[in-house]
């Protein structure tokens, strides 16, 4: 894929360094990409260079769990959305006064769903505050 055409003839990258470095100097370098996602070594000695911060990322493997909680309470509470969306097109599209009293009912059933899903959500957020916020 070629590089993007820049605007700013100040900005193009036109001369090559050439540098050698140690095997382990190489491999700081190449943990450092990794880590952080750029897409290049080059990249990499380019933002040291010029002093620029580098985002490392890290992965938790202890957050699975909740992680996959939490996308659980998330398809659970978009279905629950939809339910009160279907219910409610019924309500407004029904005439008759008895059967809106029925989608009425069904849509607090739903709301107490959702209602549900908050408390174990706000229960984990708790739970992750303090993981995050230990000392």
């Amino acid at each position: 894929m070629p590089r993007k055409k820049t605007e700013n003839p100040e900005e193009l990258l036109s001369h090559n360094i050439i540098i050698r470095v140690t095997e382990s100097l190489f491999n700081k370098l190449e943990k450092l990409r990794k880590e952080s996602g750029v897409l290049s070594i080059a990249d990499v000695c380019r933002k040291i260079l010029l002093n620029q911060k580098i985002k490392l990322f890290t992965y938790d493997a202890t957050m699975n769990p909740v992680m996959e909680e939490l996308a659980l309470i998330r398809k659970e509470l978009k279905a629950i959305g939809i339910n009160i969306n279907q219910i409610t097109r019924h309500f407004n599209a029904d005439k008759v006064e008895t059967h809106k009293g029925f989608y009425a009912l069904k849509v607090a059933d739903q709301y107490k769903k959702v209602d549900e899903r908050v408390e174990i959500l706000l229960k984990i957020i708790s739970k992750l505050a303090d993981k995050w916020l230990q000392e």
